[in-house]
């Protein structure tokens, strides 16, 4: 421990503490922009300039903690020096604030209110051209050259998508080699976007999309809402996460004006019906080990682009959202089609990677190529009863996504007044799920919720295990893993969250220093809790935060096992036979190897 003197009281810390994490503990705010705790702390911004006796004025994110050091963080010297270094960085920022998609969450606008700045006093810069079509939106005249994307981008996800060019002035963040956004290697899973301070990275906005169908009279609109989702939501719109229940979250959305409103949920027990049938017969099967979940899109695109050689091991089952809007497509289609009316399905995702997952061609269910209990036009001489036939015609499971920021945008857009709204419930029959369903939405859910079906599967009694409540994310530990006993079998499973995480891993599988039988990863470290879609709040990590509520509507649930839910068993028994039929091979599953990022 050293003692230092920070505006004239005594404070002990952690010897090699910086400055600014002696303030914090002590309770002295000191103002950031650049600095992102052990990954980026290059003191680039100087808005964290303190005064130190016989030194002068120090970037506090990087000068280390002395014994004896006398610290001043609050006199007028340091407050005209933080204001100068903030005017220059304005000086060089395209300040639209009043149309910004990050206006009320923009921690450059928040300092620049508080140290009671100028706009810019020269020409604004020029935004560079970029792919407006792409799930990830960038506006260069909006970036301040934080480094924080460069940051989290490599030393988080692996990506590497962003570098920099270039040195004081001129310098600028690019994409890496200068290649189109497209081609760079991103995962999509928006990191760089919630890291992001100001609105320089952002994803494509479908807002306007969304209210055009909402507001055709031709369109039905269908919305689903992820597990994550009902975890943050609340955020954007000013409700304690006690208020922001799952009950009024469904009220919330049919308020905007949807005219059926499910849960994603109910499509995670499905997930897990059909994964979990999967992975019981790749367990007595010779494959190559291990199977992979593929729930996650970022994770997909991630494992096509950066180590293809597992492409083969991913679950061939759709993500839940995937399988919600094709048994929509496929189920609701004639009753619409009566009506006059053709279905829009909405997702509401904590994730940017779900935008580009929805529009993938492969992705398509061809609505009308199969018929009631799991039979298919070469079955329809059997006496099995048929659903409604429709003229066959491939179709996007998912219309458009949207995030929870953009959800949160939609209903201000609305006027909805969340905290007033009574609760309401999801619609039936595809808004029963149980706690397992819940917790997807965190790492290690997909894994945990998967082994509670599978073992029933395997000895036909509900296993009495936690299979694995999270996963350990940092760069000691990269992944979780156990042994478990399933009957007469054991099970060697693996979880994973955070792209670099998950390098570390599979280069472990590769050289044969690990070995699993499941593994589940997703992009975003601690899940889609901490997804690249949810609420920003500044050097807030929130994904841990968030699982807890998942954690409690899970074991509050009175249904805790996807196999237990009669809404599923009906649909199988109305529609799609067993899991692993023709029907939920249709519906439900891709070959993962057939289509390209």
């Amino acid at each position: 421990m050293v003692t230092i003197t920070l505006n004239g009281q005594a404070v002990e810390v952690a010897e090699g503490s910086t400055l600014l994490e002696a303030a914090t503990a002590a309770g002295v705010i000191i103002p950031t922009l650049c600095y992102l705790k052990d990954l980026n702390c290059i003191g680039s911004c100087r808005v964290c300039l303190v005064d130190v006796e016989g030194q002068g004025l120090v970037a506090a994110c990087n000068t280390a903690a002395a014994e004896g050091m006398v610290v001043r963080t609050d006199t007028p010297q340091v407050a005209a020096a933080r204001r100068a270094n903030l005017q220059a960085i304005m000086d060089d920022h395209r300040a639209l604030c009043a149309t910004c998609v990050r206006q009320d969450t923009c921690a450059l606008r928040f300092l620049s209110s508080t140290f009671n700045l100028q706009d810019a006093r020269e020409a604004l810069p020029v935004p560079e051209p970029w792919d407006a079509t792409f799930p990830l939106q960038r506006d260069s005249s909006k970036c301040i050259k934080c480094m924080r994307c460069v940051a989290i981008c490599e030393k988080v996800q692996h990506c590497g998508v962003w570098d920099f060019t270039g040195a004081g002035p001129s310098m600028k963040v690019i994409v890496r080699d200068n290649l189109p956004i497209a081609d760079a290697g991103c995962a999509l899973c928006g990191q760089c976007i919630t890291h992001c301070p100001t609105g320089a990275l952002t994803a494509r906005d479908d807002v306007s999309r969304i209210m055009d169908a909402i507001l055709d009279p031709a369109v039905e609109t269908v919305v689903q809402v992820a597990p994550a989702v009902r975890a943050a939501w609340g955020e954007g719109v000013g409700l304690s996460r006690d208020e922001a229940t799952p009950g009024r979250l469904a009220a919330a959305l049919h308020a905007v004006g949807f005219d059926k409103v499910f849960d994603t949920d109910f499509a995670a027990d499905l997930t897990i019906m059909e994964e979990g049938s999967e992975f019981v017969e790749f367990l007595g099967s010779d494959a190559p080990r291990p199977m992979f979940t593929s729930c996650c899109p970022g994770w997909v695109r991630f494992v096509k682009q950066h180590y293809p050689q597992f492409t083969a091991q991913l679950s061939s089952a759709k993500s839940p959202h995937q399988m919600m809007g094709a048994v929509v497509k496929n189920t609701l289609a004639a009753e619409a089609d009566e009506a006059g009316r053709r279905l829009f399905v909405v997702s509401i995702m904590p994730c940017v990677a779900k935008k580009y997952e929805c529009d993938v061609p492969e992705l398509s269910t061809v609505v009308g190529a199969t018929h009631g209990n799991g039979t298919s036009d070469a079955d329809l001489a059997s006496d099995a009863p048929a659903a409604p036939e429709l003229a066959a015609e491939a179709t996007p499971d998912v219309d458009a996504v949207l995030t929870v920021r953009e959800f949160g945008r939609l209903l201000r857009l609305v006027g909805v007044d969340c905290a007033a709204l009574p609760e309401a419930s999801f619609d039936s029959p595809l808004g029963l799920s149980t706690g397992a369903a819940t917790i997807f939405g965190r790492t290690g859910g997909v894994m945990e919720a998967a082994l509670r079906s599978a073992a029933y599967l395997i000895t036909g009694e509900n296993p009495d295990f936690s299979a694995c409540d999270t996963t350990a994310a940092t760069p000691e530990t990269p992944w979780m893993s156990r042994e478990l006993a399933i009957g007469d079998a054991t099970v060697r499973i693996a979880v994973a969250s955070g792209l670099e995480n998950t390098s570390k891993l599979l280069d472990a599988l590769e050289s044969g220093e690990a070995a699993f039988d499941f593994v589940e990863i997703m992009a975003c470290p601690g899940g889609c809790v901490g997804g690249g879609g949810q609420p920003i709040r500044f050097n807030s990590e929130l994904a841990q935060t968030r699982a807890g509520v998942l954690n409690r509507l899970d074991a509050a649930d009175k249904l805790r096992y996807s196999h237990e839910n009669p809404d599923i068993a009906k649909l199988y028994a109305d529609w799609i036979g067993e899991p692993l039929s023709h029907t939920a091979h249709e519906w439900l599953h891709t070959d993962q190897e057939s289509w390209k990022i």
